[in-house]
């Protein structure tokens, strides 16, 4: 009988202990969208593939220098962009891959959704913009949740097309060299993430391009809440700042969430408005959906 109870006694043990060590490995289990932040680098071998796609739309610009904001005929930027990054190092902390964008903007007051037009217009333009080589180091050991991205953005239009071409801006005719630099924090409770970014670039090549001879620098500041692990909300605050030749600067403030569709896919949708800008800058908002493979 002593026996059997103790026999009784360590099955009920054993099982409560394997029991709390199943649901600690459960909690411990994070989907994508809360592990692989922008500061997280892939394992050799490992693929994260992003298509994302913008829709800017202005109906009012500042002026020169400070002068007030005034109403303009509506002027529409969509952008599309393909990121592609695999993990080439056994240590997880170098990954190469490489950045296309492709632009439709419209002018003239045409209605926001004629950047999906396939038309020919003269107040139109659309095409393939831009290509960048990346690599992304996560620099020490000890700090995972750090890394930067360079990349060098190579335009793929001819020289000139920013102020010759009649139908109006596509993007930079200058070469760009962009530094990303990203931190995020997640919070002892893990329903709340912090992510900051410090994206800087450099603009050279073509003396014609607004952006030659200039230094962006875009601090951004992003806080997530997760009501799940397979979603989250954030919140967000970004400042870009251009200055050397051509000086210009503005704020903007968003929200948006992502979602966790598969184990391999995940969405995410935001919105921006630039609430305040300097020197011919654009006063509109934002709308961006995105989809996230990663495997």
């Amino acid at each position: 009988m002593k026996t059997r109870i103790i026999y009784i006694i360590t099955t009920v043990a054993l099982f409560s202990f394997s029991q709390g060590f199943a649901q600690e490995e459960k909690k411990e289990e994070k989907s994508n969208i809360q592990t692989y932040t922008p500061s997280k680098l892939l394992n050799k071998g490992q693929w994260d593939i992003k298509f994302f796609n913008g829709l800017y739309t202005q109906t009012k610009s500042t002026g020169e220098n400070n002068s007030k904001s005034s109403k303009i005929a509506r002027q529409n930027f969509f952008t599309s962009t393909v990121e592609v990054f695999t993990g080439v190092s056994d240590n997880a902390r170098f990954n190469v891959g490489a950045i296309v964008e492709f632009r439709s903007n419209t002018f003239g007051g045409r209605q926001v959704l004629s950047v999906f037009s396939l038309d020919d217009t003269n107040t139109d333009r659309k095409g393939i913009s831009s290509i960048a080589p990346s690599v992304k180091i996560q620099p020490f050991e000890s700090i995972g949740n750090f890394s930067f991205q360079t990349s060098l953005h190579i335009p793929l239009l001819k020289k000139g097309d920013e102020n010759n071409n009649p139908n109006g801006f596509l993007d930079q005719t200058a070469w760009s060299l962009q530094n990303r630099f990203f931190y995020d924090y997640t919070f002892e409770s893990g329903d709340w993430q912090l992510f900051t970014e410090l994206n800087t670039e450099y603009g050279f090549g073509d003396d014609k391009s607004f952006a030659n001879n200039t230094f962006l620098v875009a601090p951004g500041v992003f806080m997530s809440y997760f009501p799940s692990d397979k979603s989250t909300v954030l919140g967000f605050v970004q400042h870009s700042q251009r200055f050397g030749d051509f000086e210009q600067n503005n704020t903007s403030l968003g929200f948006g969430g992502k979602y966790q569709l598969t184990s391999v896919l995940n969405l995410e949708v935001l919105y921006s408005n630039i609430v305040r800008g300097y020197n011919f800058q654009g006063l509109g908002s934002t709308y961006s959906i995105g989809v996230r493979a990663l495997f």
